[in-house]
């Protein structure tokens, strides 16, 4: 049979994870889901309506969170949803490519665009009787993936008008996401407006806002957030803890009502007080889940991508994954000066004796002939190796297909996608720069940090604080040290973290579309005049 370019790298990437064709897909994990997330708020009206359309034909449809889970089902007619009970493809399980295969689920979940999977054309056995369709689920403003939806029938009753009513689903969930993300934060600014000139430091916690009063601002960073913010998921009321600079706070913590966010009261303790001790933060640059994924490849000596922006942590990534073993590196950015008969030589050669991990670096820079040469040499050797590239959207022809000879793919985030982590990021480069020195980050020198566009990523952070420490040894490095390298106007605006999320990606549009505002009205879901509002709210300069 005959693959399309796409489902046959999807099979290679499923087989290099060692599923077979004949695997039972009945031992999936199942977890609990939650009910109230702001996905399903999004969905379930979109959901209903589009079971209203299916009502008496064999369809059904099913969204996935942004793991990839399924968290909804409706259906046409009890036909599909029996044919999918039988293979124990309910609520909570989850859909990745390493476990379920080729299918509408895991494969646009991979891939970041829609993709049709009919019949044969699934990897596993058990869902060849299916015919199906799924579309990713972007937010308009973060860009974030926020889920997978997918239209799945019998094999034999494809229909070319599903994919269009599906992406029309998309669309509006998509809209709804950004209406819903609006209306939580005024609920959230509502309540800090009310609470914030209490005695303590306040802080609003959304899903992508903070709000803090002055007293907050100096009392807790963004180390902190993450750990506050499991606080407030799992109590209520007033508790003791530390926070990441050693301080012992009593937090009273309340929630904004529907979803809209927490609202945290913090007060430090007296010397005597108990603190709740809990472990550090992590110190690495990347995040910890990508982390967490990352050295469980390395345990099972997987083969992995490691793709993103110049600066990412690209590097780090891969020492991530080689953990305690052996690292060699061969750079394609020497391919000019070795030659490509001797760059590939001196890459079959660590394949062949070297027993850690072997890393190509910067594979997207690779002549054509030599990205194939790669291809094929993952496919007869078995060594461990990992490749970096450039961000994975970028990639084209060999340098594309050599990630269906992976296990694994790895999309680094940006900086600019990391604003809440920039303090803590800044202070962990900041140590590793100067262990032994007393230095210390004022809060005006985070919010400049943080306010900062950062093409250069990690990199380019790390440039700045070297240059900072030159300035300044000891003490506080204020955002007067950081001026001469930062841009001051990037931080006056006051735009709350939502603007800023909303800014990047107007803007990240707008130059991928060459300034085209049709076009980048397109690819962000939103109108032509919506987004020629934004753009004068937000004060944008088209490039």
């Amino acid at each position: 049979m005959g693959l399309r370019s796409e489902i046959a790298q999807s099979w290679r990437r499923s087989e290099l994870s060692g599923l077979r064709p004949g695997a039972a897909i009945n031992n999936l994990k199942v977890r609990e889901i939650d009910s109230r997330s702001r996905l399903l708020r999004a969905a379930a009206p979109v959901l209903d309506g589009m079971a209203g359309h299916l009502a008496g034909t064999s369809f059904c449809v099913m969204l996935a969170d942004s793991e990839c889970r399924i968290v909804a089902r409706r259906f046409g007619e009890r036909v599909v949803g029996q044919a999918l009970d039988e293979i124990s493809v309910g609520i909570g399980c989850q859909f990745l490519e390493e476990n379920t295969g080729t299918n509408a689920l895991a494969t646009p979940f991979e891939l970041r665009r829609g993709v049709a999977v009919s019949g044969d054309e699934h990897f596993l056995d058990a869902f060849k009787k299916f015919t199906c369709y799924g579309h990713p689920i972007v937010h308009p403003a973060t860009r974030r993936l926020e889920g997978v939806l997918d239209i799945t029938g019998l094999a034999g009753d494809e229909n070319p008008l599903l994919a269009p009513f599906l992406v029309h689903a998309v669309t509006d969930i998509e809209r709804r996401l950004l209406d819903d993300s609006k209306q939580a934060e005024q609920r959230l600014l509502a309540a800090f407006q009310s609470a914030q000139h209490r005695a303590t430091a306040v802080l609003a916690l959304g899903d992508d806002v903070v709000l803090a009063n002055n007293a907050a601002v100096h009392l807790v960073d963004a180390a902190d957030h993450a750990l506050l913010r499991e606080f407030g998921r799992t109590r209520r009321g007033v508790r003791q803890l530390e926070l990441t600079s050693g301080t012992a706070v009593e937090v009273r913590v309340e929630a904004v009502s529907a979803n809209a966010g927490m609202l945290f009261e913090i007060a430090p303790l007296r010397p005597n007080g108990p603190p709740v001790p809990r472990q550090r933060a992590d110190r690495g640059v990347l995040p910890a889940a990508l982390e967490d994924r990352l050295r469980r490849s390395g345990q099972d000596r997987r083969r992995v991508l490691v793709s993103g922006e110049p600066g990412t942590g690209r590097t780090s990534a891969t020492s991530v994954i080689a953990g305690q073993s052996p690292v060699a590196r061969l750079d394609a950015a020497d391919v000019p000066t070795l030659g490509q008969t001797v760059w590939l030589a001196r890459l079959a050669q660590l394949a062949n004796e070297h027993q850690g991990l072997v890393v190509v670096e910067a594979a997207h820079l690779l002549p054509p002939v030599l990205a194939a040469g790669v291809a094929r040499l993952l496919d007869t050797s078995s060594a461990w190796i990992a490749l970096t590239s450039g961000p994975s959207e970028e990639l084209r022809g060999e340098h594309a297909a050599l990630t269906s000879h992976v296990h694994r793919r790895v999309e680094l985030p940006t900086l600019r996608d990391r604003r809440g982590d920039i303090p803590r990021l800044a202070r962990t480069v900041l140590a590793a720069l100067r262990p032994a020195r007393s230095l210390r980050l004022t809060a005006d020198a985070l919010e400049l940090l943080t306010a900062q566009p950062w093409p250069g990523n990690l990199r380019e952070l790390e440039t700045v604080l070297r240059q900072a420490i030159e300035r300044r040894s000891v003490g506080d490095i204020t955002a007067r040290d950081l001026a001469p390298n930062c841009s001051v106007g990037a931080a006056t605006p006051q735009l709350t973290g939502w603007e800023q999320a909303e800014q990047d990606a107007i803007t990240k549009a707008l130059q991928a579309s060459g300034g085209n505002k049709v076009h980048a009205a397109k690819q962000l879901g939103i109108s032509r005049s919506t987004l020629y509002n934004r753009i004068r709210a937000l004060r944008i300069s088209s490039p």
